[in-house]
């Protein structure tokens, strides 16, 4: 019978640019100011990293009102509606803003064509927080749109005036075939000139799709909340090749590999590369003697930090970041 010989590991995987900045705003307002610092929502979807900036003093919170007045708060990376930012506003707090600045641009595109009176349709996920947060962007006349189904269900107000707009954690292939029922159905939609989907999400996608024809199965490092690690995981089962999503090494189970000769490796824009390491010595425990990088894209973005965090930084009380 066949074992474990090799691990390939993607290229990129894990972080990427949006959830370093995220991270590393919680860490330098811990370190500047002291804890406790609130975080609404989990800063990034990974159990892991949000346990690590608990332990440091971080406390996550969904709503408002259980953050002490006077408190210094910070935005996820997820990006947050504006009843939130004018609660948050109103409540006095010292805010930051960890959104990613790919999701800001999409926030920032859907404020300015509003004024034009353009309606939107959105394409992502009911209920994740970056929908909320784009949607919450405006009171009324944007629509969100799952699947092809509902693009046919959809009722704007008016077509003369539509854009479409996607959360940036898609499926690349998916997100397409929705935006061309939109295209379809609305000859006149207007598009963005660079697609919502960010360079992170879309380079995990493409190195899956290489390494998916080369591999008996693909492990993913992700959290079930992970919208783009759950993406990972789909795409290569679509692609034929069977696929396992983990939160740690521990939920590994040794029947996943028997016959399996070479095991693919990739981790979402979330998880961090400790969690790799750790699915590396549990997979090599099952007897892979190899593991091979993959060649991949190199990341090298980087996305400047609000002003307020530099240590010698003296904030004012009720300023936004």
């Amino acid at each position: 019978m066949k074992t474990v010989d090799e691990i390939l590991l993607a290229e990129p995987r894990g972080f990427c640019a949006g959830v370093d900045r995220a991270i590393e705003i919680v860490e330098r307002a811990l370190a500047k100011f002291g804890a406790p610092i609130y975080v609404r929502h989990e800063i990034v979807h990974n159990t892991y990293v949000v346990n690590e900036l608990k332990a440091k003093g971080a406390i996550f919170i969904e709503d408002l009102a259980e953050v002490p007045p006077g408190s210094t708060l910070i935005f996820s990376a997820h990006g947050v509606s504006k009843a939130v930012q004018t609660e948050a506003r109103d409540r006095g707090f010292d805010v930051f803003d960890a959104t990613c600045p790919l999701v800001t641009k999409v926030h920032v595109e859907v404020a300015k064509l509003a004024k034009e009176g353009y309606e939107f349709i959105m394409i992502g996920h009911k209920g994740h927080p970056e929908v909320e947060g784009t949607m919450g962007q405006l009171s009324s006349g944007i629509h969100l749109v799952e699947d092809v189904a509902d693009v046919a269900r959809v009722q704007p107000a008016q077509t003369d005036k539509l854009a479409v707009v996607t959360q940036t954690t898609l499926s690349v292939d998916d997100a397409a075939e929705i935006a061309a029922a939109v295209r379809t159905r609305f000859p006149k939609v207007r598009e963005p000139k660079q697609q919502d989907i960010c360079y992170a999400t879309q380079n995990r996608q493409d190195a899956v799709k290489i390494m998916s024809p080369q591999v008996d199965i693909l492990i993913v490092v992700g959290s079930p909340t992970s919208s783009n690690s759950n993406r990972l995981r789909e795409l290569a089962q679509r692609l034929g090749t069977e696929s396992y999503m983990v939160d740690s090494a521990d939920e590994l189970r040794p029947e996943w590999f028997e016959g399996k000769s070479r095991v693919g490796l990739t981790a979402g824009a979330s998880a961090p590369e400790v969690l790799v390491h750790a699915v590396i010595d549990r997979v090599r425990a099952l007897g892979a003697v190899s593991v091979r990088k993959m060649d991949g894209i190199q990341e090298t973005i980087k996305f400047p930090l609000p002003k307020g965090l530099k240590l010698d930084d003296i904030p004012t009380p009720g300023h936004i970041s």
